[in-house]
């Protein structure tokens, strides 16, 4: 179960990994709220909708499972956008028609379909909330950059004074890719030096260590 939960943080996170779910990624991130309200409501839809497909796992045709995920999905995604224009209208007309376009997210249906119909609920369930934790902090490490730099403030909260002067790319779509970019290439480089540190002695190293003991002999 631990691994399950960890792949979605960091092996196989659906952002910096898979570069899923772009469409939300790069369209709402303008301030760290919008990023962590669409995580949420990802959260919702991914971890309900997963166990809706793993329980009905068995009694499903293969033929047409795809359209009966894309029928579960669309429920629990019509709840997540109903709450929001109830509860916070204006959240809900910032993320503007990101929500409903949930449907479609790459991450959930993938999950449905790869993961979901073949394992029990529980299993499920960590995964989805593995993938969905995952998906929020990705949000909302973007969301605060471009915030931040575009802004000069974090939820709202001004942190940089008057003296700053805002990037105002970063609130832009063009900041959205930039952003992201370095994050995607910031990943890979950690992964890169993780390899590098559990890696075998390298073809030098050995050759080294082998003319080093036939000296020794001689």
């Amino acid at each position: 179960m631990k691994e399950i939960l960890k792949k979605g943080l960091w092996e196989n996170h659906p952002i910096f990994r898979q570069l899923l779910g772009m469409c939300p990624t790069l369209a709402v991130t303008t301030s760290a709220l919008n990023g962590l309200s669409m995580g949420l409501a990802v959260t919702f839809v991914l971890i309900f909708s997963s166990l809706v497909v793993s329980l009905i796992r068995k009694i499903v045709p293969p033929q047409v499972r795809i359209a009966v995920y894309t029928i579960i999905i669309a429920t629990f995604v019509t709840l997540a956008d109903v709450f929001l224009k109830a509860q916070f209208p204006q959240i809900s007309k910032a993320l503007g028609p990101y929500v409903p376009l949930i449907v479609v997210n790459c991450i959930i249906l993938g999950r449905a379909e790869a993961f979901a119909s073949r394992n029990t609920p529980l299993r499920a369930i960590v995964d989805s909330l593995g993938m969905s934790l995952g998906f929020i902090w990705g949000l909302l490490v973007l969301g605060s950059l471009r915030e931040i730099l575009g802004n000069g403030s974090i939820f709202g909260v001004t942190i940089l004074g008057p003296y700053f002067e805002r990037w105002v790319v970063m609130i832009l779509p063009a900041g959205a890719f930039l952003v992201l970019g370095f994050l995607v290439a910031f990943m890979n480089f950690l992964e890169k030096r993780k390899l590098n540190a559990i890696r075998p002695p390298s073809l030098k190293l050995r050759r080294t260590v082998l003319r080093s003991f036939s000296e020794g002999g001689r």
